[in-house]
C-alpha cells in the first residue's frame, strides 16, 4: 500500500515539475502584460479582425484579454463591455466561442510546446480555428436570423483586492489545486488501467479518434483534457511523449483538438452565464473542432517529414 502511495506521488510529481517549469513564470509573464498595458494594444490590433466575426470593434479588448492572460479576464473585459455596446445572443455566441478556442497562451502554448509542437504552428491552429468558426458562426446565425434578440447576461466581475500579495496567494492556491488534480487523475488513471476501464473508454473513442485520424494511444489523454481542461490533458500527453507510448503526430492532433475543445463543463457553465448559447458554445464547437482536426489529419497525410518537424514538431 505505501509503495503504491510513493509511487503515485512520483508520478504526480514527474507530471507537474515540467509543467510548473512552464506555469510559473508564465505566470509572471501575464502579470506584467496586465500592469504595462499591453494587453490594450493588442485589442487595438484586433479590432479589424471582429469585424469579420459580426463583433462590434470593442470586443477585440477582451479578446486579447483572453489570449494573453486567461478566459476569465476575457469575460470580466466583456462584462465591462457590453453595458454599453449592444450585442445580440448571436454576438455573445461567437464571442464566446471565439475565447474558449483561443485563450491562456502565453501558458496553453507553452504547455503545448513542452509536449512537442512548434509554439507558431499551435498558436496559427488555435488562433485560425477560433477566427474561421467565429466566422462561420456569425454566418449561420445571420442567414438563419437565429438569436438576434439582445443578451442578457448574468456575470458580473467580482471586485478582488488588487495587491501583488493577493495576486501572488491566489496564484500559489491556483498551483495546489492543479497538483492535486493530476494526482487524482494519475490515482484514477492507475484503477481504470487495473479494471480495464482503460480499453473501455478507448473502445468507446474509437470511432471518433478514427473519424479524427487520431491513434487509440490518446483516448484516454483526450478525454481528459475535453473535459478537465488542457492543462491536465497536456500534463499527461508530456509524460506520454517522454515515453515514447504515441506518435508524434497523434502528440500534435491529439493537442489540436484539446486546445479548442477543452474543459467542455466548466468552460461551458461558464460561458452560458454571460448569455451564450447552449447549441452554439456546446454543440456546433464540437462538431468544427472533430470535422477541423479530421480534415487537416488528412491533409497532413501527404506533406513530407521534413516539413511537418520543420514547421510542425519538434523531433526530439
Amino acid at each position: 500500500m505505501i509503495k503504491s502511495i510513493i509511487a503515485v506521488v512520483k508520478e504526480t510529481v514527474d507530471i507537474c515539475v515540467p509543467l510548473f517549469r512552464i506555469l510559473v513564470p508564465m505566470i509572471v509573464v501575464i502579470k506584467i502584460l496586465q500592469e504595462t498595458g499591453l494587453v490594450s494594444l493588442l485589442g487595438k490590433i484586433l479590432t479589424p479582425l471582429m469585424f469579420i466575426t459580426g463583433l462590434p470593434g470593442e470586443m477585440g479588448l477582451a479578446w486579447a484579454s483572453a489570449l494573453a492572460t486567461n478566459m476569465y479576464g476575457g469575460v470580466i473585459i466583456f462584462a465591462t463591455l457590453v453595458k454599453d455596446v449592444d450585442m445580440t445572443v448571436a454576438q455573445t455566441t461567437v464571442f464566446a466561442s471565439m475565447i474558449l478556442m483561443a485563450h491562456a497562451f502565453p501558458v496553453e502554448l507553452q504547455i503545448s510546446k513542452q509536449a512537442g509542437t512548434r509554439f507558431r504552428a499551435m498558436f496559427l491552429f488555435r488562433f485560425g480555428s477560433a477566427l474561421i468558426f467565429g466566422a462561420l458562426l456569425n454566418v449561420f446565425y445571420k442567414s438563419f436570423n437565429l438569436l438576434q434578440q439582445p443578451v442578457s447576461t448574468f456575470y458580473s466581475p467580482a471586485q478582488r483586492e488588487n495587491t501583488l500579495l493577493s495576486w501572488a496567494y491566489g496564484e500559489i492556491v491556483n498551483l495546489g489545486y492543479i497538483a492535486l488534480i493530476i494526482f487524482t487523475l494519475v490515482v484514477l488513471m492507475k484503477i481504470f488501467k487495473k479494471i480495464g476501464l482503460i480499453k473501455f473508454i478507448n473502445m468507446l473513442c474509437r470511432p471518433l479518434l478514427k473519424l479524427m485520424g487520431i491513434g487509440e494511444q490518446a483516448a484516454y489523454v483526450t478525454v481528459v483534457g475535453f473535459t478537465l481542461g488542457l492543462t491536465y490533458g497536456s500534463g499527461l500527453i508530456i509524460k506520454e511523449a517522454k515515453s515514447g507510448s504515441m506518435s508524434h503526430k497523434d502528440i500534435f492532433f491529439s493537442l489540436g483538438f484539446m486546445g479548442i475543445c477543452h474543459s467542455m463543463v466548466e468552460d461551458t457553465i461558464l460561458m452560458l452565464a454571460i448569455g451564450a448559447d447552449f447549441f452554439g458554445i456546446f454543440v456546433l464547437r464540437t462538431v468544427f473542432s472533430v470535422l477541423f482536426v479530421a480534415v487537416l489529419v488528412r491533409l497532413s497525410a501527404g506533406i513530407p517529414e521534413k516539413f511537418f518537424y520543420r514547421w510542425l514538431f519538434m523531433n526530439k
